[in-house]
C-alpha cells in the first residue's frame, strides 16, 4: 500500500499539538499494521490446518486470498476452487447481490470488480478516485457501499449508475469494515480511531457504537437479529455487541493473530479471517466449538462472504486446487 503523507490529508482542518500527536501516534501505529499486511510474499505459504472441516451443507464460503493475489471457495463436498477473476492484486473485501454477482475490492489496483453470474466474465465497477478500498457492502437496491480507507470516507455506487456519492461521516481514518441493516443503517469500523460508527438511514446524523477497548477494529457482521460482531485485531479477537442491550462480550474463540474478515451463516455460525494464520475458523455461537475449515495454501485471507441462496455462483468457477 502506498504510504500516508501530510497530503493525503490535507483537507482536515488545523489540529492543536496535543491532538496531532495523538493523532499521529494513531496513525503510525496503523500505518505499521497496514504495511505489514502489504509486505507479505505473494506466493502460498499457507498449509492445511490439522483436523480441517468443510462448512455444513449450505452457500459455499468465499475467501479472498490475499497474499495469493486471488479469491477461493470450498463448496460443500467438492474440492477448493479458484475463481476465474484476472488481474487481481491484493484482494480484500467480498460481498454478493441478489443478482448473485461477486463484488472483489481490488485492493492493489484502487478499484472494485464484479463478476457475472453467468460466468462470462467481469467488469470495473465505475467510480471515482478510489484509493485502497477495503470493505464492501450491497443493500437490497442492489447500491454498493465501499470503504475507500486511504481516502477516509466510504463512497456509495447506486445500482441505477447516476453516480458515485460519499456517505455524510465525520472524522473517519482509514474505515475497513461495513455492515448494512435491513432498515437502511449503516456501520462502519473505523480502523484508526479503534471505534465502529453508525449512520442511519434517516440522515440524523454519525453516532459512535458504544464499546470497551477496540483496538484497530476490522471486519463487520450483523445477524438477523441485529447483533454486531466486529473482528477486534489488535486485540486478536471478535466482540459481539448485543442488539437491545448494546452489552459487550467476546467470542469464545482461541489462537487469534489478526483476525479480518467476518461471516455468518444461516445455522448460527461465525466465521473469522484468520489473517496471520492463515486460515479460516468456524465458531458454532450455540456452544463455542471452533474448527478449521479445510482450506489450502492461503496467505493471509482477509474477506469473506456467503452468495445469496438464490444465487447460482458456481458459474463463476475456474480451476481446482491450491
Amino acid at each position: 500500500m502506498d504510504r500516508i503523507t501530510a497530503e493525503s490529508h490535507a483537507h482536515e482542518p488545523p489540529a492543536s499539538s496535543g491532538r496531532t500527536r495523538r493523532r499521529l501516534t494513531r496513525r503510525l501505529a496503523a500505518l505499521a499494521g497496514l504495511l505489514l499486511l502489504c509486505a507479505l510474499p505473494a506466493g502460498p505459504v499457507g498449509a492445511a490446518q490439522p483436523h480441517g472441516v468443510r462448512p455444513d451443507n449450505g452457500p459455499p464460503l468465499y475467501v479472498s486470498d490475499y497474499g495469493n493475489d486471488r479469491v477461493v471457495t470450498l463448496p460443500d463436498g467438492g474440492d477448493q476452487t479458484t475463481l476465474s477473476l484476472d488481474g487481481l492484486v491484493r484482494p480484500t473485501g467480498l460481498a454478493w447481490d441478489r443478482e448473485g454477482r461477486l463484488y472483489v475490492s481490488d485492493t492493489g489496483n484502487n478499484r472494485v470488480v464484479r463478476s457475472s453470474p453467468d460466468g462470462s466474465g467481469q467488469s470495473t465497477v465505475p467510480t471515482d478516485g478510489l484509493s485502497r478500498p477495503l470493505g464492501l457492502a450491497v443493500e437490497a437496491s442492489g447500491s454498493l457501499y465501499i470503504a475507500d480507507s486511504f481516502n477516509d470516507r466510504v463512497v456509495k455506487v447506486p445500482a441505477d449508475g447516476s453516480g458515485q456519492t460519499t456517505v455524510p461521516t465525520s472524522g473517519l481514518l482509514h474505515p475497513w469494515g461495513l455492515a448494512l441493516e435491513s432498515d437502511g443503517d449503516r456501520y462502519i469500523s473505523d480502523f484508526v480511531n479503534d471505534r465502529v460508527v453508525k449512520v442511519p438511514a434517516d440522515g440524523s446524523g454519525q453516532i459512535t457504537v458504544p464499546t470497551a477497548g477496540l483496538s484497530q477494529p476490522t471486519g463487520l457482521a450483523l445477524s438477523t437479529t441485529g447483533d454486531l460482531y466486529v473482528s477486534d485485531s489488535g486485540n486478536n479477537r471478535v466482540v459481539k455487541i448485543a442488539a437491545g442491550t448494546g452489552a459487550q462480550t467476546t467470542v469464545p474463540v482461541t489462537g487469534l493473530s489478526s483476525p479480518l474478515g467476518l461471516a455468518l451463516d444461516q445455522r448460527g455460525n461465525l466465521f473469522v479471517a484468520d489473517a496471520f494464520n492463515n486460515r479460516v475458523l468456524r465458531v458454532r455461537l450455540a456452544d463455542g466449538t471452533q474448527t478449521t475449515l479445510n482450506f489450502t495454501g492461503l496467505n493471509t485471507p482477509t474477506g469473506l462472504a456467503f452468495p445469496p441462496r438464490t444465487a447460482r455462483p458456481a458459474t463463476v468457477l475456474a480451476t481446482h486446487g491450491p
